[in-house]
């Protein structure tokens, strides 16, 4: 399938991080977190392509990422102690790609496409609020981690939308 017929068949909409999106699940439980209760997880479907990446943002819980279809797709991690790692999800796992990686919690990421387009489900658990995520502009990470500044330039908004 090409990434239109996914986006018109999947009826993902625009995300303000990035690419496109559907909310496929959301637990009806609910457990007690600092910030108020939380469903116990939240899914969602997600396609990113090389316009629109995954800008680089920060969630206060775990995120577990599922590759589907499409060509591999790189999640950039600076880590609360500051380092960076890049991961590459795909089918290719002879080459180093993997099916599935989970981010943790207080990580700033963003995720890149080469070419064409990838399709992800993300898994939040606790499950995910807009109140518990945030976005970067360059200049408030290049402050923090100038040592990332290449892939800050490329993966932070210059303003935020």
């Amino acid at each position: 399938m090409t990434e239109q017929m996914w986006i018109e068949k999947l009826g993902l909409e625009a995300h303000p991080e990035g690419g496109y999106f559907k909310q496929t699940n959301k637990s009806e439980q609910l457990i007690p977190t600092k910030r108020g209760e939380r469903a116990l997880h939240t899914a969602i479907l997600f396609l990113l392509n090389t316009e629109s990446p995954s800008h680089f943002h920060r969630l206060k819980a775990d995120e577990l990422w599922f590759f589907h279809d499409g060509q591999p797709l790189t999640v950039h991690c600076i880590f609360p102690d500051g380092t960076y790692r890049a991961v590459q999800l795909g089918k290719d796992l002879v080459q180093g790609q993997q099916l599935s990686f989970s981010v943790p919690a207080g990580t700033i990421f963003g995720s890149t496409v080469v070419t064409g387009f990838a399709l992800v489900s993300c898994v939040v658990t606790p499950g995910f609020e807009f109140e518990d995520f945030e976005l970067f502009t360059q200049a408030e990470l290049l402050n923090d981690y100038p040592q990332h500044s290449e892939i800050i330039q490329h993966l932070a908004y210059r303003e935020l939308p």
